[in-house]
């Protein structure tokens, strides 16, 4: 109960004082929830809210997997080879901490107004948080892990996918919910400036299209709600019997 009320009431609380907010400040501007919920509505009608919902969670995900299936791996090669790492260290650290959307004006150029260019940033912005955590999962394999599977004959091949991969999935994980938040993040500011469509869009367009305020709101609260749920989503894979361990209850 305390799992689910608590949180609901504390949210109850935040509309609250928001309404009284709006009705005693007598405020013409800023919405009421009321207000938010009808913009929302008549969008729903129009049948756009489901399809910029729809739009951004497309890029969303293509960008974010695109970053998984490339990462881990590559996370994993720079973890068992340190050769490898020494030779690529130096350009990670560089490219690392260069934000995604400073990339935007290229993508822009490359890739034109299309869904190629903000996945490409959500692409940027999970691809190295999924390579180091990754990474440092397989450095920090307890040793003794890897002496016994060699002892019992395992090929290298074999060691990193009966051993060496059981082991860093906690780990990779935590980078993987991390990867996903900052790609969430990407997300929005990407649609405000590379594509026509999306929540991001939908806040930028409301905003100089009529000063819609209601559903810029609206548009940020769907955002944080569909981060909420996709985040809920990831977490519920610590569960799993197979990375359960390497999580606390």
């Amino acid at each position: 109960m305390r799992r689910y009320v608590y949180p609901l009431l504390t949210a109850l609380a935040l509309i609250a004082a928001w309404w009284l907010a709006v009705r005693y400040t007598h405020t013409k501007i800023f919405p009421s929830p009321l207000d938010v919920v009808r913009g929302l509505g008549k969008l729903a009608e129009k049948k756009l809210l489901w399809a910029y919902i729809g739009d951004s969670l497309f890029r969303a995900l293509t960008g974010y997997l695109i970053a998984v299936l490339l990462g881990v791996p590559t996370g994993i090669a720079l973890g068992w080879w340190s050769a490898l790492a020494r030779a690529t260290n130096p350009l990670i650290q560089m490219l690392r901490p260069i934000s995604p959307l400073a990339w935007m004006p290229l993508a822009v150029i490359w890739f034109g107004v299309s869904n190629v260019a903000p996945i490409f940033l959500i692409f940027l912005a999970s691809f190295f948080p999924v390579v180091l955590a990754t990474m440092n999962g397989v450095r920090n394999v307890p040793p003794m892990y890897l002496q016994a599977g060699r002892n019992f004959g395992l090929t290298t091949p074999r060691l990193l996918t009966r051993v060496v991969l059981p082991a860093i999935l906690p780990a990779t994980l935590v980078g993987l919910r991390i990867a996903f938040g900052v790609a969430w993040l990407v997300l929005v500011a990407a649609e405000m400036i590379a594509v026509d469509s999306g929540l991001g869009y939908l806040i930028i367009d409301a905003r100089n299209a009529g000063k819609r305020y209601d559903l810029v709101v609206g548009g940020m609260l769907l955002i944080g709600t569909i981060g909420l749920l996709l985040d809920w989503l990831i977490r519920r894979t610590e569960k799993l019997p197979m990375v359960k361990w390497g999580f606390r209850e």
